[in-house]
């Protein structure tokens, strides 16, 4: 079975974590140790999130007096790939003896035009106090917004419109390596509508969406969606929150999940199964082996036809 795994960005860096070097480097036991157990029996390709990594090296950036100006969340997500990309691949190539393993910078091709540049949504960075972000935001012309019991820096996420190496990917996949690419949902660009020249964009595209694009152009079987809850949760973070273990596309999409955190996941989901007739799950990174075996997470399957 060819299955696309979608890491989220806190495998690596769980939330309220410093953002240390080392820590990372002790966080990537457990991403092996999921995707190393589905990859002894299925093929696999990787993607990752990004969202804490990518506000540290903006935030980096832009108090770096000896900069003219930050640097571009395009550039720094490019960064942000080969960082986890190669954190990723040394611990797999310990793990998984024998394989080919590729770790890919991808693009994706986004609309200049798409409304979302004009409603940032998207979480990078750590989490802050209200009076911390409110200076950040002051002294760096960020928009924020409100994470939980703190507040984070929201960019731009435009919609995936396609891989630009999706070709690479398969022939890797040819080749019989288990691929990491896409990662924080490929480094985002626009195509000059004349000369087709590539421009990057300040964005990040989430990560989730990517990986159903992903996975409807590879002809995947199975979308995984990995986070750090055991599966979706309907009125998640109230008294009557409940688990949803089993729900098609409608059903998501009747459950209005938060555009920062859940949403994007449930519509990912969504978006697969409507799209290819296959299989999705969302749920907790340890259980990834049980969820693609029906025993943990939220299974997404399409509509039953009655008649």
């Amino acid at each position: 079975m060819r299955i696309v795994i979608a890491l989220g960005g806190n495998a690596l860096l769980h939330r309220g974590e410093r953002p240390d070097a080392d820590i990372q480097e002790a966080n990537i036991d457990r991403v092996t140790t999921a995707i190393a157990a589905l990859a002894l029996e299925h093929e696999i390709v990787v993607t990752h999130g990004n969202g804490p990594q990518i506000g540290l090296l903006a935030e980096e950036s832009a108090a770096d007096p000896a900069l003219k100006a930050p640097y571009p969340l395009d550039l720094l997500g490019a960064q942000t790939q080969g960082m986890i990309g190669s954190l990723l691949v040394r611990a797999l190539h310990d793990a998984l003896p024998g394989h080919r393993i590729a770790a890919l910078v991808t693009h994706t091709l986004v609309r200049a035009d798409d409304p979302a540049f004009g409603r940032p949504t998207k979480f990078v960075g750590q989490v802050y106090s209200r009076k911390i972000a409110e200076s950040l935001a002051r002294r760096h012309g960020w928009h924020i917004a409100k994470d939980g019991r703190g507040w984070r820096r929201v960019v731009p996420s435009p919609s995936p419109e396609r891989i630009l190496e999706i070709e690479t990917i398969h022939e890797l996949l040819g080749s019989r390596a288990l691929v990491l690419c896409a990662g924080g949902g490929g480094v985002p660009v626009t195509a000059d509508n004349d000369t087709g020249a590539l421009h990057g964009v300040e964005a990040v595209v989430d990560k989730d969406l990517t990986a159903a694009l992903l996975a409807e152009d590879l002809k995947a079987d199975f979308l995984l969606i990995l986070t750090d809850v055991p599966c979706v949760y309907a009125d998640y973070g109230t008294h009557d929150a409940q688990p949803v273990l089993d729900a098609t596309p409608d059903d998501l999409r009747r459950g209005g999940y938060p555009a920062g955190s859940m949403g994007p996941k449930t519509e990912a989901a969504a978006q697969f199964v409507e799209r290819t007739g296959g299989l999705a799950a969302i749920g907790a990174l340890d259980a990834a082996y049980e969820i693609v075996h029906g025993r943990s997470g939220t299974l997404v399957r399409p509509d039953l036809i009655v008649g």
